[in-house]
């Protein structure tokens, strides 16, 4: 990856919201230059707002050949971001800080008596069609034990780090070849959606599946397309619909977004092989858009904030 000047990429100075403490989460204020995507009068009022964007979608989680209730979460918000260090810029020289757009994507579900968690971090420059997503971290916990994943990009390299408490896995750290993340979809979806690639190309899985597939990490080949349509179980205006399809893995994911700005994600459907050994089948997980706020969630963190969860759902 080629670190690069915060000078370079955007014409004003780069604010940062700070909140009492540095270990707090911020959002980022300020008249930043938008992704080339979208009008940037438009763009900045509505991710330099000083808030976040939190949706939550109901979802139904294929695992061991079943089909589980849960949820899942998208938190969206812009942020400062070291291009050396690879972690949120709070205080220092900004001479390799770059504003990204950071997703926080959450999954809970139940198998049985017991529950899984999950949560990708994933952080993409607001420069999306310069500069590629630089990291994302991966972690999930159940009760037999938990896992993290963590890739970076550098020097036109992945470097991954893997944590598990699998025998098969271990604690690993490798390379692999600089491909698209499929990870990085989804906040390029957010920021300029005309910049996903199409066609057929070599792109590693998302996280998560990774996880729990057990599948190496590695990019396959895929077959990607990006189709208009009008789903008014959805949303009244049309919409567009983003899809992968990895034929070696048996998987096809599609993410379902507005047509027009800000491009809210309002569901997807992932289908591949859910279970292991030879009884297991191909079924699909879906999740649904229910609610959203827009908030600075990160001052929310008082007993009488808590009635914000159920506006969430």
């Amino acid at each position: 990856m080629v670190v690069y000047n915060i000078k370079r990429l955007f014409r004003g100075l780069v604010i940062i919201l700070f909140s009492h403490t540095f270990l707090h989460c911020t959002s980022v204020t300020g008249n930043e230059e938008a992704s080339p995507m979208a009008d940037q009068t438009q763009f900045n009022d509505y991710w330099y707002s000083g808030k976040a964007e939190i949706t939550r979608y109901a979802l139904q989680q294929a695992r061991y050949g079943e089909i589980r209730e849960g949820d899942a979460v998208l938190i969206f918000v812009t942020e400062n971001f070291l291009t050396d260090k690879q972690v949120k810029h709070e205080s220092g020289d900004s001479q390799n800080s770059t504003l990204v757009l950071k997703l926080n994507f959450t999954r809970k579900f139940y198998t049985g008596i017991y529950p899984y968690s999950m949560m990708t971090s994933i952080f993409t420059p607001v420069a999306v069609d310069k500069y590629p997503t630089l990291k994302v971290t991966t972690s999930s916990q159940e009760w037999c034990g938990h896992t993290y994943m963590q890739i970076n990009s550098r020097e036109n390299k992945l470097d991954i780090l893997l944590r598990s408490y699998f025998q098969g896995e271990g604690d690993e750290n490798f390379q692999i070849d600089s491909d698209l993340l499929e990870d990085g979809i989804w906040t390029t979806i957010r920021l300029a959606p005309d910049k996903l690639p199409l066609g057929e190309i070599a792109m590693v899985p998302g996280s998560q599946f990774v996880r729990l597939r057990h599948t190496p990490l590695k990019a396959y080949k895929a077959t990607t397309e990006l189709t208009t349509l009008k789903d008014p179980a959805l949303a009244s205006e049309e919409l567009q619909a983003y899809s992968i399809n990895y034929p070696d893995l048996q998987r096809r994911l599609t993410i379902k977004f507005e047509k027009s700005f800000p491009h809210r994600i309002l569901a997807w459907e992932e289908s591949y092989k859910s279970g292991f050994g030879p009884n297991a089948k191909v079924l699909t997980t879906k999740a649904v858009k229910t609610h959203s706020m827009k908030s600075d969630y990160w001052t929310r963190n008082k007993l009488a904030d808590s009635h914000l969860r159920d506006e969430l759902g």
